[in-house]
């Protein structure tokens, strides 16, 4: 009996009635437990990938599909679930028997990755979306059929968008640039590598209103092979802490602060009054400042005086000039 087997009831009373009777004894048991475990192993389906590639690929699509999720709730203005179910290897030919006909199934380019890999969309999912941007409450089609030439530009622009998402989500372990080849709606037609190849299925599971379906993502190992060094569980936290001081971080950073508006007020000067004086002031009346027309007024850049400037007009628009640079504090800035 081997540890992984699992017994029926009728097997648990057979051993249990044995070891009353003393056909067998606990030591023997004992000693059957010690024995080394034999693993069956099939050299038809070799085992490509490894325990921690496949956490890690999961791990990756979990961070996709949250991305898919956010888009098409957006997009689709409704209520959208989407969560990795299992990241499974096989051998392609498995994985085609798997695929209903008709389905969609979109032939991907993984650039800089040599090859192709697939997106197959059940078409509960695909009709759904469809009947949604069309202005329907998203109901899944009745009978599953090929798509026509308008739902398949419809659905073509929702795709470069999936992929947009995959690619965001693939960015901690290589930078690719994935395009949309063709669309297929039979299994048999899209065979992108030899049947007893082995890939890797990261299958989703997507709920969008009343339609419920499965997402199936085949990258043939073939494909990951120059990646493979990169998918384990210590680069993917490498990469992650790393990416929040690469340089093209810093500059995304330094270019949106770049764009950010912030409060610029000039002061022409101070005055100081009691309430008594506040409350007399009426229109006409003339506030003498301390400054004089020849001193130069501060620039006020949030709550911090910044520069010395001028004042002065641009054309018919009261202006300043700047005339000096206030470097006080800059040191103690964060």
């Amino acid at each position: 009996m081997a540890g992984s087997d699992i017994l029926s009831q009728s097997e648990i009373d057979d051993l249990l009635s044995a070891l009353s009777t003393g056909t067998v004894s606990a030591e023997d048991i004992k000693s059957e437990q010690k024995q080394r475990k034999i693993k069956v192993y099939d050299f038809k389906r070799p085992d490509k990938f490894s325990k921690d590639q496949i956490r890690t690929l999961y791990m990756l699509h979990e961070n996709f599909a949250r991305l898919l999720n956010t888009y098409l709730s957006t997009h689709l203005r409704t209520i959208v679930h989407i969560n990795v179910v299992s990241v499974d290897q096989l051998t392609y030919e498995e994985f085609i028997r798997s695929v209903p006909n008709p389905s969609v199934i979109s032939i991907l380019q993984m650039q800089p990755l040599k090859g192709n890999a697939i997106l197959e969309i059940n078409p509960n999912i695909v009709f759904a979306i469809i009947d949604r941007l069309f202005g329907g409450v998203g109901e899944p089609t009745t009978k599953p059929r090929p798509l026509t030439d308008i739902e398949e530009v419809i659905i073509s622009r929702v795709l470069n968008k999936t992929l947009d998402n995959f690619q965001e989500a693939w960015k901690q372990v290589i930078k690719l640039q994935t395009k949309l080849e063709v669309i297929e709606t039979n299994p048999q037609f899209t065979q992108i590598v030899p049947p007893s190849d082995m890939v890797v299925i990261i299958t989703l599971q997507a709920k969008i209103m009343h339609a419920e379906g499965l997402i199936n993502i085949c990258i043939p190992y073939l494909v990951l092979e120059p990646v493979m060094s990169k998918l384990t569980t210590t680069f993917w936290v490498s990469s992650s802490v790393m990416k929040q001081s690469s340089d093209e971080t810093i500059n995304l950073m330094q270019r949106k602060l770049a764009k950010s508006s912030i409060p610029v007020k000039v002061e022409l000067g101070h005055v100081s009054l009691n309430i008594q004086e506040l409350l007399a002031l009426s229109v006409g009346d003339v506030l003498q400042l301390e400054t004089k027309h020849t001193d130069l007024l501060s620039v006020i850049i949030g709550q911090r005086e910044k520069f010395k400037c001028k004042p002065g007009l641009s054309g018919n628009r009261l202006a300043v000039q700047i005339a000096q640079i206030i470097n006080e504090g800059d040191e103690n800035d964060d």
